[in-house]
């Protein structure tokens, strides 16, 4: 603490140092104290070397010759200088971010082709200082050597680095000052000390030196002498010449740049994947296609292995494929490699290195760029802003849209699930469901079949008001689809989109929509739409089954039960029956609940007494009807064109009437003979018998087969029960039996019906339109046929409204 209270004193005296100090590194071995730092304009990192001239000023000297060689010499292999300040009492090298190499040594947490990757970038600067620089290091060994910020091992320790040129070199007179220089020093100059130096090769005292550096750094530690020339932990391909390396005899000592030579021939102990690479990253833009393509192919077997430095991939590779991708030509192959070794990064360093460029390349025309981009995109998005997403990289993404390329159409398709979390609701809802339904019908099939996956996945980040709109339009479209998995994609999709849609939506669009895919030529989409087809039947169960018995008013349902005389009738066996006695009781139901005087009937002519006491309705809200009645049986109806049964209470037997008479116009036919209608009626059994051949088309039924649910809408209206024969009008005799007939709550229809015809009989007034018989000579020729009834649109449980009297409108009509 006194130490750095007394610097930052000093460095106000003195010249401006414009760096920060910061935690201090432990140093031995050395007349340096070693502190990390930071530069205070951009906050960059670095380390800074002090030296206190004070506390050691019998070793400024070799401060000054190492701040003298570190100004001239410039290496890649030589720690890289920022700035140096000197004062009367410190001395201040501030350099790039350095840690000393035995931490990691000590330890043992390098792998050896880190180690051989290191001792090779030392033999290659050694080499250069003994050879082109005619000089010797002279304290060459682990403390004396430092690791960049990308894992490069550079050398430091200038303090007595001397030129054999200099008279008054350092070494010659002052090497014995450096702190346990004893035990790395060679047998020579432990016997004659260093100014022998001067008399053996140049590169004895470095050669010796990295001999025991080698020594050191695979065994972890460096204890004496004994050690030296002991091949344990060495690799054995290095052994013999690292053995050549320590030679007592100077004259006989490898040098360094013959052992680099030998390790780096084919198949040599410098031969190795991790070396190549750092000799080929430099130039990287230099290459031809054919050899760049070779060295990212090694490239890439090397970053998968997890014995190579990180830092260096981080700090010295990825800056150079950036460069490359981005100004070389590098390609997709090398942003590949990019994205690999961005996931290493933190999120200042990805966005500090990588987004910018990120941000550049999708504005690049190179479509194999843009297709390595939008593949990569799920590794680069979360360190995506949405902001940076939205403004940016979404407005060169669309371009890909419309590009002729259906590759590139199709990976834009799939990129916009990767995308779509970081884009705002107007984005989304807007701009790319309008590109996304020009790809639903894109000619290429994969790219309509991908739409509707990602249509189905992006579900819930479209807006709650539209979603449903546009999902089952996009959806039906695609179940039409002639590509087997477009459809497959559309059920697949339509089953994990259920929840979106309302109930009211499943029952109405959707559940219609996925039938026809149920007898689809294909099985895998029957199976699938059948699989689709449960969840949403499931779903609409569900919500029947919270569904109120009714929705009538309260009101309504009391009125309707007082001024009914019985309840709808049970539904007999068959359809037939079912749709017949549904109809009788709706019909009887709505003369129950009328009110008021009856009008004059369709001829203008009121009706009688008579024949209003025969229509009165009862007491108890019913219809008056004869006291006695003949006992009744119950056979069915006769069948019709669309092959329905309706079962009706069957009267007694009655002579058969003839049906060919029904005229198509009136929807009755013309009934050419009528009989005499007596006071009291009976019907035969035999009249249900009737054959069903009798109701044709020109009956105004139509194509029972086709026209089913048109037909059904037709009892919303105030139909008579054609379904019965004609015989069914035919007057019973007076001496049918007078057995009281317990009708089992069932309406009295039939009753009103005989009262009805027996009044008019009586009066002797002409039957209402469409019941009177014409004229054979004046009987019209027969209309056509048709064959879809014209059916009421009324619902099934509104009154009729009031019959207009001037018109022609009858009962029959509803059905022509």
């Amino acid at each position: 603490m006194d130490f750095l209270k007394s610097a930052v004193a000093s460095i106000a005296k003195g010249p401006a140092f414009p760096y920060s100090f910061g935690d201090r590194v432990d140093l031995d071995q050395t007349v340096w104290t070693l502190h990390n730092g930071t530069k205070r304009e951009d906050g960059s990192k670095c380390s800074i070397f002090s030296f206190d001239i004070n506390a050691n000023r019998n070793r400024l000297v070799l401060a000054n010759n190492a701040v003298r060689k570190l100004k001239t010499l410039r290496h890649p292999g030589i720690i890289k200088v920022l700035d140096i300040v000197e004062t009367d009492s410190l001395i201040y090298i501030a350099t790039e971010r350095l840690t000393p190499l035995t931490w990691s040594t000590k330890r043992k947490a390098l792998s050896e082709e880190s180690l051989k990757w290191g001792l090779h970038t030392v033999a290659k600067t050694l080499k250069f200082i003994n050879d082109e620089a005619s000089s010797i290091h002279g304290n060459l060994r682990a403390s004396s050597i430092y690791t960049s910020e990308s894992g490069e091992w550079k050398i430091g320790g200038f303090d007595i680095l001397s030129s054999i040129k200099e008279d008054d070199a350092v070494m010659f007179s002052r090497g014995s000052l450096l702190p346990d220089i004893g035990r790395y020093s060679p047998p020579e100059v432990a016997k004659n000390g260093w100014g022998s130096v001067r008399t053996n090769p140049v590169h004895a005292v470095d050669a010796y030196q990295y001999g025991i550096l080698v020594t050191e750094v695979f065994n972890g530690s460096f204890s004496g002498t004994d050690q030296i020339g002991t091949t344990k932990n060495i690799p054995l391909g290095m052994q013999s010449s690292y053995k050549r390396l320590t030679h007592a005899v100077s004259k006989m000592r490898l040098s360094v740049a013959h052992f680099l030579e030998q390790g780096s021939k084919n198949g040599g102990f410098f031969d190795t994947p991790l070396i190549q690479l750092t000799d080929g990253i430099e130039n990287l833009g230099l290459k031809s296609e054919t050899e760049k393509d070779a060295f990212l192919s090694e490239l890439e077997s090397v970053a998968e292995s997890d014995d190579f430095p990180e830092d260096f991939f981080k700090v010295k590779v990825l800056p150079e494929l950036l460069k490359s991708v981005e100004f070389g030509g590098g390609g997709p192959k090398s942003f590949a490699l990019v994205m690999r070794i961005a996931t290493k990064l933190s999120e200042d360093e990805y966005d500090s290195q990588v987004t910018p460029v990120i941000v550049r390349l999708f504005g690049s025309p190179d479509r194999a760029l843009r297709v390595c981009l939008l593949d990569n995109l799920p590794h680069m998005i979360d360190h995506l802003s949405q902001k940076l997403v939205t403004d940016k990289i979404f407005p060169q993404m669309v371009t890909g849209f419309g590009d002729l390329a259906p590759i590139v159409r199709e990976q834009t398709v799939k990129a916009v699930l990767v995308v779509v979390p970081k884009l705002s609701d107007r984005v989304i809802n807007g701009e790319l469901l309008r590109h996304l339904a020009k790809t639903a019908n894109d000619e290429q099939p994969g790219i309509r079949t991908n739409t509707t996956i990602c249509l189905g996945k992006m579900a819930r980040n479209l807006s709650a008001g539209s979603r449903a709109q546009v999902l089952s339009a996009a959806f039906s479209r695609s179940l039409r689809d002639p590509f087997v998995h477009a459809r497959n994609a559309a059920l697949m999709a339509l089953g994990a989109t259920a929840d979106v849609f309302s109930e009211d939506d499943c029952a109405n669009k959707m559940l219609p929509a996925i039938c026809p895919s149920l007898v689809d030529k294909e099985k895998m989409i029957r199976d699938q739409a059948n699989k689709t087809l449960n969840i949403y039947l499931e779903r609409v169960r569900k919500f029947s089954q919270s569904l109120p018995d009714t929705a009538l008013p309260p009101s309504s349902a009391e009125g309707s039960a007082s001024n009914t005389r019985v309840s709808t009738p049970q539904p007999q066996s068959g359809a037939g029956g079912q749709l017949l006695g549904w109809a009788i009781s709706s019909f009887t139901n709505k003369l129950g609940g009328a009110t008021g005087e009856i009008q004059p009937n369709s001829n203008g002519v009121k009706p009688t007494p008579a024949e209003r006491a025969a229509a009165a309705p009862s007491a108890n809200g019913g219809l008056s009807r004869p006291a006695q009645r003949p006992a009744m049986s119950a056979p069915t109806v006769p069948q019709v064109t669309s092959k329905l049964r309706h079962s009706i209470p069957a009267p007694t037997p009655a002579p058969e009437m003839d049906t060919d008479d029904f005229d198509d116009e009136a929807g009755w036919g013309d009934m050419e003979s009528v009989p005499q209608v007596t006071s009291k009626l009976s019907r035969s059994t035999a009249a249900t018998k009737a054959d069903n051949d009798d109701f044709n088309d020109e009956a105004g039924w139509g194509d029972m087969d086709e026209h089913d649910d048109a037909i059904a809408d037709a009892w919303g209206e105030p139909i008579p029960d054609v379904s019965r024969s004609a015989a069914s009008l035919v007057p019973r005799p007076s001496t049918a039996s007078s057995a009281t007939y317990d009708d089992g709550g069932e309406p009295d229809f039939e009753g009103w019906l005989n009262a009805q015809a027996a009044a008019k009989q009586a009066s002797k007034r002409p039957l209402p339109k469409g019941l009177a018989p014409k004229k054979a000579a004046s009987k019209p020729a027969a209309a056509p046929t048709r064959k879809t009834p014209v059916v009421s649109k009324g619902p099934i449980n509104k009154a009729p409204a009031p019959a207009k009297q001037e018109e022609d409108d009858d009962w029959g009509d509803a059905w022509g």
